[in-house]
C-alpha cells in the first residue's frame, strides 16, 4: 500500500524574493500546495507606510504577477496557493487578485478566500480599557506609552482559519499577519483532518513550515556548511515538504534543480530565528525542536520525524508599529592608502560640524564598512588597516525632522573639504525617512476573531 503524501512548496521567503521561483517550483514536478511568505516584522512597517500614503496600498504587490504565472497549474492541476501577501490591507490585495482572475477569464473557476481579523488597531482602545496592556516583550512597557503614535497592530493568526478557507473550497487564500509556518500547517491539517489537540502532528506541520518558509535558504542558499560546493545556485530549487499522516516529513526539492538539501542545510534553517529550542511558540502549538530526528536519505531528501508538541499558551504575538521620529543615512567611500583612517577622520569632522551648528539627535550611528563593521570589537584593532577601500556610513535619528534634514546637507561638503581620496559619492543627498518602530507584544488568543470570506 502506498503511503499518502501531501506536498507543500515554499515558493517565497520574503517580499523581494525571486519572482520567477514560484513558477519554476510549480512547473518542476508534483506539488499540491504552494505557500508564499512575504511578511517580516519590518515588512509590516513598510506596508503601513505605503497604506498611509494610499489607502489602496499596504500589501505585497508582487503577488498578483506571481499568481498569474502559476494560474495554469491552479486551473488544470488543482494547485492551491496560500499567501500572506495581504500585509496590512488584505481586502485591497484580494480585490487586485480578483481583478487579475477576471482579466484572465478565470474568475468563475478559481475561488479566492480572504482571511481577516488580525488587525487589532480599530479595537485597540477597547482592548486596553478591558485590561489588555500589550506590554513590550523586551522592555515591559505598556502600549499606552506610545498609543498616540500607534499606526498598526496585527496579531499572528494560527493555521485553523486558513484550513477552514481550504475546506470551503478556496483555491487561493490571502491572509494578513499569520505565523509564517501556518501557510504550510493549514494544508496538512486540512488534508489529514488533524484535530486542534493533535499537538505532535501540529508540531510536525509547524516545523515543516518553519523549514520551508524562507524559500531557498533550506536548499543551499545562505548556507554556511561547505557553501562553496553547493551546486548551481543560479538555478536553485526551492524547498518542498512531503508530509505523511503520522507527521513524518521529508524536505526535498525537484530533481535537476540547483542547490542542495542536506542534513546541514535543513539544520541551519531549523535553528533560524529560534530562541528556546524546547518551546517554539505559535498560536497552534508549542513545538519542541529538540525532539526532531533528522535523517539524510541522500538524493536531496532529508527526513524529519519524532516531533513533539504541547498545548499552545493561549496568547498570540502582536506585531505593532508606532511613529518614532526621523532618520537619515549618508555614505562616502574612501580609497587606499589609509582608507580606514580617512573614513574615521571624516566621521570625527562631521560630528564636530553638526555639534557646532547645534544639531542634537537621539542617536548617531557610525560604521566603517570594510574595517570590522560586522564583527565590531571582535574584529580586532587592526581590522581594515590596509583595506583598498572602505565605506563610511553615518546615520542619525531624532524627533526633529528639520534637524535631520539639516544633517543631510553636511555630508557632501566632505568631498571637497574633508580627508582625501573620496569616491563612490553619487551626488544624491541622504533621504530623510520617518521611523516606524517595532512594538512586539502578547494578547489573549480569545480576543482575536479571524474571519474567512470567499470572494464572489
Amino acid at each position: 500500500m502506498t503511503t499518502r503524501v501531501v506536498r507543500v512548496g515554499g515558493g517565497s521567503g520574503m517580499w523581494g524574493d525571486d519572482l520567477d521561483a514560484p513558477r519554476r517550483l510549480v512547473e518542476g514536478g508534483p506539488l499540491d500546495y504552494l505557500m508564499l511568505d512575504f511578511l517580516a516584522e519590518v515588512t509590516m512597517s513598510v506596508l503601513q507606510r505605503q497604506k498611509d500614503k494610499d489607502p489602496q496600498h499596504g500589501w505585497a504587490g508582487d503577488v498578483v504577477g506571481i499568481l498569474e504565472s502559476v494560474l495554469p497549474a491552479i486551473r488544470d492541476r488543482h494547485l492551491r496557493v496560500l499567501a500572506n501577501a495581504g500585509g496590512v490591507n488584505p481586502p485591497a490585495c484580494g480585490a487586485a487578485v480578483r481583478a487579475m482572475l477576471e482579466r484572465a477569464g478565470a474568475a468563475g473557476q478559481v475561488r479566492v478566500a480572504l482571511l481577516t481579523g488580525d488587525d487589532l488597531l480599530p479595537r485597540i482602545d477597547g482592548l486596553v480599557a478591558a485590561g489588555h496592556e500589550f506590554r513590550h516583550m523586551e522592555t515591559g512597557e505598556p502600549l499606552a506609552s506610545v498609543r498616540d503614535r500607534l499606526v498598526s497592530a496585527n496579531a499572528y493568526i494560527g493555521s485553523a482559519p486558513l484550513a477552514q478557507a481550504l475546506a470551503q473550497g478556496a483555491h487561493i487564500v490571502i491572509t494578513g499577519r499569520c505565523h509564517d509556518a501556518a501557510l504550510a500547517s493549514a494544508p496538512f491539517r486540512h488534508e489529514f483532518g488533524w484535530a486542534s489537540t493533535d499537538y505532535d502532528r501540529l508540531a510536525a506541520a509547524t516545523i515543516a513550515g518553519h523549514v520551508i518558509e524562507c524559500g531557498a535558504q533550506a536548499t543551499g542558499g545562505n548556507c554556511l556548511a561547505d557553501w562553496r560546493s553547493v551546486p548551481n545556485l543560479a538555478d536553485v530549487g526551492y524547498p518542498i515538504a512531503e508530509m505523511e499522516a503520522d507527521g513524518t516529513c521529508v524536505i526535498t526539492k525537484h530533481p535537476g534543480t540547483g542547490g542542495r538539501v542536506s542534513r546541514q542545510s535543513v539544520t541551519e534553517q531549523l535553528v533560524y530565528e529560534i530562541g528556546d529550542p524546547h518551546a517554539y511558540i505559535t498560536g497552534d502549538v508549542v513545538s519542541d525542536f529538540t525532539s526532531i530526528r533528522i535523517e539524510d536519505l541522500g538524493g536531496d531528501r532529508v527526513r524529519l520525524s519524532g516531533m513533539k508538541g504541547r498545548a499552545p499558551t493561549g496568547k498570540l504575538k502582536v506585531s505593532a508599529a508606532y511613529r518614532d521620529g526621523f532618520k537619515a543615512v549618508g555614505t562616502l567611500v574612501y580609497a587606499w592608502p589609509d582608507a580606514r583612517d580617512k573614513a574615521m577622520a571624516a566621521a570625527r569632522i562631521l560630528r564636530e560640524r553638526i555639534d557646532r551648528i547645534g544639531l542634537r539627535f537621539d542617536a548617531v550611528h557610525v560604521e566603517v564598512i570594510g574595517a570590522g563593521a560586522v564583527h565590531g570589537a571582535l574584529a580586532g584593532p587592526d581590522a581594515g588597516h590596509d583595506a583598498p577601500e572602505v565605506q563610511l556610513r553615518y546615520g542619525v535619528r531624532g524627533q526633529d525632522r528639520r534637524a535631520v534634514e539639516r544633517f543631510t546637507r553636511e555630508i557632501a561638503p566632505l568631498v571637497l573639504n574633508g580627508p582625501p581620496s573620496v569616491t563612490g559619492y553619487f551626488g544624491a543627498r541622504a533621504k530623510v525617512e520617518e521611523i516606524l518602530a517595532y512594538w512586539p507584544a502578547l494578547v489573549d488568543a480569545g480576543v482575536v476573531t479571524p474571519s474567512v470570506e470567499l470572494l464572489p
